[in-house]
């Protein structure tokens, strides 16, 4: 008996700001995922979160432009259903178009990293792939994370926190004193750099507020950690393991958007990371503790801060990380020994797993 072939896919776009690094990384796992163990196509959502079904895997427009790519306009709108006890694409007439067995989301930042459409798979029963709805939530909220793993006894880098109609409470010499300078003023609930500033004095400091405002209604003042900026991928449901070390140098003052995801040029990678094995094993150790703290399951990356004494701060969690041609997480398992299509295959196989095991238990109920 031949084995079942399963029907992937691939989400892509959304309504976030990193809505064309989302297009950038599906088209990374288009080219790599082995076509002949699944059956792919693409759902490219808009900025409105209509969802697109695509014919083919020709689904971009300006596809290696990071300024202009975009969705191509030749899809078909869908909605997602279950139907009968399985998910479904169903057109505007109702009718069936695809039957998925499993997601593999790549929408970074607010939609796909926040349990938003996580919580659209949960609720048709979908199979999909990466963190589960809570810890994605938890995850994204930069606030409740850093209590969890400070809870937890991993180090964190000292912050205050406010909401948007307490922004007048809050001035810059008493952040300063707690915090000391530079600092950096970031929103709680947006991924990727967006938003954050470096404040090294008085007049960028209000400048910095109403930036990060912008984004979100709460937010980070942080402490600045001077040291390597080293991360660790990792994967796995129950029993998660993590990667080889790698190491972030950046070319400006801090690791912007740009640098992460639009400029080949914006910072240099160090895999596996200039540290030595012992400060790499506590480390290694680390992001696992700090995945399961939060209650992650299938992949993340998290990143700390080194500094020259050797002291270690945990600087945050990427629930959805990118999957470009330039994006750590792929090339730190590359860097482990596991190439990005069979990483491919090791996160979907991950995410029919743990949805095996659920299913499972809600029948035992």
């Amino acid at each position: 008996m031949l084995n079942h072939k399963h029907t992937i896919a691939i989400l892509a776009g959304g309504p976030s700001t990193e809505h064309k690094i989302s297009l950038l990384s599906a088209n990374s796992i288009m080219k790599a995922i082995d076509k002949t163990k699944y059956h792919v196509h693409v759902i490219g959502i808009d900025h409105e979160t209509r969802y697109w079904l695509y014919a083919s895997g020709d689904f971009l427009d300006f596809p290696e432009d990071t300024k202009r790519i975009a969705l191509k306009n030749n899809a078909e709108e869908v909605f997602i259903r279950n139907v009968d006890g399985k998910v479904v694409c169903l057109d505007t007439a109702g009718t069936a178009r695809l039957t998925i067995d499993l997601f593999f989301p790549v929408l970074h930042g607010t939609y796909g990293e926040d349990g938003v459409i996580q919580g659209v798979f949960t609720s048709v029963g979908a199979a999909y792939t990466g963190v589960g709805l809570m810890a994605s939530a938890v995850g994204m909220d930069k606030d409740m994370a850093k209590r969890l793993w400070r809870d937890a006894g991993i180090p964190v880098a000292d912050f205050i926190c406010i909401k948007k109609h307490e922004k007048s409470s809050v001035t810059f010499e008493a952040a300063k004193q707690k915090l000391g300078l530079p600092m950096f003023v970031k929103p709680a609930n947006a991924g990727s750099s967006v938003g954050v500033s470096k404040v090294s004095k008085e007049e960028e400091f209000y400048t910095a507020l109403e930036e990060a405002f912008r984004f979100d209604t709460k937010l980070l003042i942080e402490e600045a950690v001077i040291g390597k900026e080293v991360e660790c991928a990792v994967l796995g449901n129950e029993y998660p393991e993590a990667s080889v070390m790698g190491e972030i140098i950046p070319k400006a003052s801090f690791y912007s958007y740009e640098a992460k995801y639009l400029d080949d040029d914006g910072a240099a990678m160090a895999i596996p990371a200039n540290i030595d094995n012992d400060t790499s094993e506590n480390l290694r150790s680390l992001a696992v503790k700090a995945f399961t703290t939060i209650g992650c399951e299938g992949l993340s990356r998290v990143d700390f801060f080194l500094t020259t004494e050797g002291k270690i701060v945990l600087n945050e969690i990427n629930t959805l990380p990118g999957f470009t041609s330039i994006s750590m997480y792929p090339k730190l398992w590359e860097a482990t020994g596991l190439p990005y299509t069979i990483l491919i295959d090791r996160i979907i196989e991950l995410g029919l797993a743990r949805h095996k095991r659920d299913a499972e238990l809600v029948k035992s109920i």
